[in-house]
């Protein structure tokens, strides 16, 4: 880029999708181009130096990737960047950001509720109150019960904060063990994992999809829970075994499951998911509150700013392991 030459930013997005909101004030600074399929995304990449990805789904840009000449960095608007780990992208030399922070803590506001909902059997009442039924009946307490967060990250340590706040024992499960961790009672490394499966009350998917947690709850792992225990997936649909999941629901392994995320997006709508009882379902949307894709956009212009500086990027994406590192 010379010095007077504006950047070229070009913007995916889904199909139909709309212009992501406060983008105005950028184009006084770049060209802005916009993208939302293989074939759009063949003409606006040439030249392109900053891209944006509101399409986090997307295998356009794997195969419109050699029509990347001059690109240097690549921003993702959600904190899942998994789709966009493909080999020319991880093994090259183009950086990635993602929206690390943004959804933090709302989606820690989701498990909490999901948690004091199976607490307090609001899915019963509900039902009850459809059928126009009064029915008296003792629920649980949450207080002292023990969450493990597999996945100890920024969305992890939200959780742990709201849970401990309620006074429930958040624990942790990530790559390496951490002792005296301000946010967990303490975090294990992922092999013990099996182990303390056995000791939780809820069992909260808040990881990444890397290869490594790629179908990591599946009948081993449903086995080794509490049959009093429930799973809440707020990660990634994979992580978790469709199949394996609705066996222990049906058995009695664990006691239900709170799901936000599946390995089939949209589920069908003849899937029995949808009439399990012990089953509290979203449409992958824990994190999405109210002006949340201005916030988005917010983020990239503010890291756009350090990028057009020359300074150091914040949300660097470790490519080799799929998601940003802890500072």
């Amino acid at each position: 880029m010379s010095q007077h030459s504006k950047p070229v930013i070009t913007v995916l997005t889904a199909p139909g999708e709309q212009e992501p909101p406060g983008l105005d004030s950028l184009r006084a600074r770049a060209e802005v181009r916009f993208a939302s399929d293989e074939a759009t995304l063949r003409n606006t990449l040439p030249g392109t130096d900053v891209m944006m990805v509101t399409d986090f789904r997307t295998e356009a840009l794997e195969a419109a990737w050699s029509c990347a000449d001059k690109l240097k960095w690549i921003h993702a608007t959600s904190a899942g960047v998994d789709a966009l780990m493909f080999p020319a992208l991880t093994e090259g030399e183009v950086v990635v950001t993602n929206a690390r922070g943004i959804f933090d803590r709302t989606i820690a506001e989701y498990v909490l509720c999901t948690i004091l909902m199976f607490a307090k059997d609001f899915p019963g009442s509900v039902r009850l109150q459809m059928k126009h039924q009064w029915k008296h009946r003792d629920t649980e307490r949450a207080e002292g019960k023990q969450v493990l967060v597999v996945g100890a990250g920024s969305i992890g340590r939200q959780i742990g904060r709201l849970v401990a706040a309620v006074g429930m024992k958040p624990h942790g499960v990530a790559r390496t063990a951490r002792r005296n961790d301000p946010d967990f009672v303490a975090v294990h490394s992922n092999d013990d994992l099996y182990d303390q499966l056995g000791h939780a009350d809820y069992v909260v998917i808040a990881a990444p999809l890397t290869p490594q947690t790629e179908g990591l709850f599946d009948e081993r792992a449903f086995k080794a829970m509490k049959n009093t225990a429930r799973l809440i997936n707020i990660g990634r649909g994979p992580i978790v075994k469709t199949g394996d999941l609705m066996a222990a629901l049906e058995s009695g392994e664990i006691a239900g499951a709170g799901l936000d995320v599946f390995e089939e997006e949209p589920l069908p709508e003849d899937h029995p998911l949808w009439d399990m009882e012990n089953v509290i379902m979203t449409a992958h949307m824990a994190g999405d509150f109210i002006g949340w894709k201005r916030a988005l956009t917010d983020q990239f212009l503010e890291n756009f700013d350090r990028w057009h500086s020359g300074e150091e990027l914040f949300n660097l994406v470790d490519k080799k392991l799929g998601y940003a590192g802890s500072k």
